[in-house]
């Protein structure tokens, strides 16, 4: 990992709002794949009278790449950062600041260089700050629904309100999946495939009741490894399939996106009305009689979980994916206000 000295500088000279004049550095992966890739950048960096002062910084390099009906999602986390949409956020719900940003569009790739920021996430994320988080996004959401800031007409990289459904329509297409869950040999127990042939056979009605729903600005993979709680306060990252969906949609990733199996039933009991609590701090939603997430929940996740069903020869993962689809299952009793 080659990283240029002067870039270096001249993020960490945005990083202490200070003249950096020399620093030197270490790098550790984070996270990333063939795609993309995220690393942690530590080392002490000096100023031009001679005080020396240890840094974290995170870098990110995204390659081009295509997701299914979102051919531009590569490069959007670039698009939003260098857009004023980081104005939007409070001290309570944002994303970690941005101290540079370029692209090459020649090589069809980007940097950030992007603010650390130690804390909770991922397994170790508690019921509580899955509650915190749901209600901080309704907030967020709603403040956005209702002021209508002019950044949000000015962005033009933003995934489509019919993404998840085009998603939906997308596996429910495959016939290996569709299939099986309709077949003898599916190892599934039959109340499990048979909820999954009833939101098959619904589609087009629940489709219908959640697109009245208000339109908001979504994150789209608002999941726990890309939620940072800290000092009380919420961070999200990966910001790449963001775009306009459905009041909701976001909390069917926080809820059943590879989270503490054990805990989705109060997770789906506790985010939902956090959730519209936050929201309804500036919209009215006394007349929005189905939040529809549970439905959402099934949309985004039954296919996806059938899938990972199918294709694994491992038995733990087998069975925390069944796991999954009948904890979803037994959402739909659970009585949940929006």
């Amino acid at each position: 990992m080659i990283i240029k000295l002067e870039t270096l500088i001249y993020a960490l000279s945005r990083r202490f709002k200070m003249n950096i004049t020399i620093a030197d550095c270490q790098t550790m992966p984070l996270q990333g794949g063939t795609v993309g890739n995220v690393y942690l950048v530590t080392g002490i960096a000096e100023t031009a009278d001679g005080e020396k002062l240890p840094y974290r910084i995170v870098l990110k390099i995204q390659k081009k790449w295509e997701r299914y009906g979102d051919p531009d999602s590569w490069r959007r986390e670039y698009d939003l950062y260098t857009s004023d949409l980081g104005a939007t956020f409070s001290d309570a719900f944002r994303w970690p600041a941005c101290y540079h940003a370029e692209i090459n569009a020649e090589e069809n790739e980007f940097q950030l260089w992007l603010e650390y920021i130690d804390g909770v996430t991922g397994l170790d994320l508690t019921c509580d700050m899955y509650e915190q988080a749901a209600l901080e996004l309704g907030r967020y959401q709603g403040k956005l629904y209702a002021e209508q800031p002019a950044v949000l007409q000015s962005l033009n990289n933003l995934s489509r309100a019919d993404f998840m459904k085009n998603t939906y329509l997308h596996y429910r297409s495959w016939p290996i999946v569709y299939n099986y869950i309709r077949s003898e040999d599916c190892e599934l127990p039959q109340h499990l495939q048979q909820m999954l042939i009833d939101i098959d056979m619904h589609a087009d009605e629940i489709l219908t009741r959640v697109e009245r729903l208000p339109l908001v600005l979504c994150h789209r993979d608002f999941w726990i490894t890309n939620l940072i709680y800290a000092d009380g306060k919420i961070a999200l990252i990966d910001w790449d399939t963001s775009g306009w969906g459905y009041l909701g949609e976001d909390l069917a990733s926080l809820i059943a996106d590879e989270s503490d199996i054990n805990h989705m039933l109060e997770y789906y009991q506790r985010c939902v009305p956090a959730y519209y609590k936050g929201f309804s701090e500036y919209v009215d939603v006394s007349n929005i009689a189905d939040h529809c997430v549970y439905e959402m929940i099934l949309l985004v996740f039954g296919y996806r979980l059938v899938e990972s069903y199918l294709h694994t020869e491992d038995d733990d993962e087998k069975a925390s994916h069944a796991l999954t689809l009948q904890k979803i299952f037994e959402m739909k009793a659970i009585p949940v206000q929006g």
